[in-house]
């Protein structure tokens, strides 16, 4: 089991008694996605090197609306999960660096989030013992951020992992003490109105797309004799509700683990993280259009 799936089953446990062309793109001239050649319907590598590296662990990535800046989570064997970003300057990407939000106040920092107005980033922090667990943010006013907040009721009235939001302002979280994944809009007087919601076969880490129209999520393999994780896309039906969950398939889903899946401000890609053979993980991305195909 991976360190990021052992670390969201920890947590859990603790707190109940978490179509287009089928080659790769021509590279692209712009700066944007660290300069990677773009990737077609086959997942690829995503920046490695420089952000996936052999002998640890990344996932959750999340881009700036401008596509100027990166955010994602690492860690080794020995080593405590931590954000790390990088920005474009002018041209140039600047190198990988630890952002330490909140400067050594909690003890690990995962799952960023870059708001779609760019202005804030939204990311779950806990301490050692996983106890203290929540959805913190820092504000783009100050550069490069300003001190890290923990965000208020009634999101972090439970135990908040994996913040995301649509452009529309929705909230998607996960509420790691019930289980549940959860969903928040705003009511009329601007306040947040929190529902759970659980969608076979029991999906975690519910992303949306930007524009609420599907989200993507890992859950178990229902594969007799499986027990790795895969990537599902739900789509929002004409009444409002959700779909049943559907499999990404074997062009996404490997037989290793498939998890911490997100999509890009422009929609345009999924990011995932994938178990390598020495345990570790990586980061996978794959054109949008592998979704698309799927839906209804």
């Amino acid at each position: 089991m991976t360190r990021f799936l052992l670390s969201l089953n920890l947590l859990s446990i603790l707190t109940i008694n978490g179509i287009g062309q089928a080659h790769d793109e021509a590279p692209s001239h712009n700066s944007h996605y660290l300069e990677q050649p773009r990737p077609g319907l086959i997942p690829k590598v995503f920046a490695p090197g420089i952000v996936s590296n052999d002998g640890r662990s990344e996932a959750a990535v999340s881009f700036s609306p401008d596509l100027d800046e990166v955010y994602f989570q690492a860690g080794g064997e020995n080593e405590k999960l931590a954000i790390y970003f990088s920005q474009l300057e002018g041209k140039k990407w600047t190198p990988i660096e630890k952002a330490a939000f909140t400067d050594g106040k909690k003890d690990e920092e995962v799952h960023p989030f870059v708001s779609h107005d760019g202005k804030r980033i939204y990311f779950t922090a806990y301490s050692s013992d996983l106890f203290d667990t929540g959805v913190w943010y820092v504000d783009r006013s100050d550069w490069p951020w300003s001190d890290a907040r923990k965000l208020g009721l009634p999101i972090n009235d439970d135990k908040a992992f994996g913040f995301n939001q649509a452009k529309s302002g929705n909230v998607y979280y996960f509420n790691i003490s019930k289980r549940k994944n959860s969903y928040a809009t705003f009511d009329n007087n601007g306040s947040l109105d929190v529902t759970e919601f659980e969608i076979e076969p029991g999906v975690y880490h519910v992303f949306t797309s930007p524009n609420e129209d599907y989200f993507v999520a890992y859950g178990p393999n229902n594969e007799e004799g499986r027990e790795d994780s895969d990537i599902y896309a739900s789509f929002k039906t004409q009444d409002g509700t959700w779909g049943t969950p559907i499999n990404l398939g074997s062009d996404v889903n490997s037989k290793a683990g498939e998890s911490v899946p997100t999509i890009s401000p422009d929609g345009k890609y999924l990011f995932f993280g994938r178990e390598e053979d020495d345990g570790t993980e990586n980061i996978y991305w794959v054109s949008t259009e592998v979704i698309e195909r799927l839906r209804p």
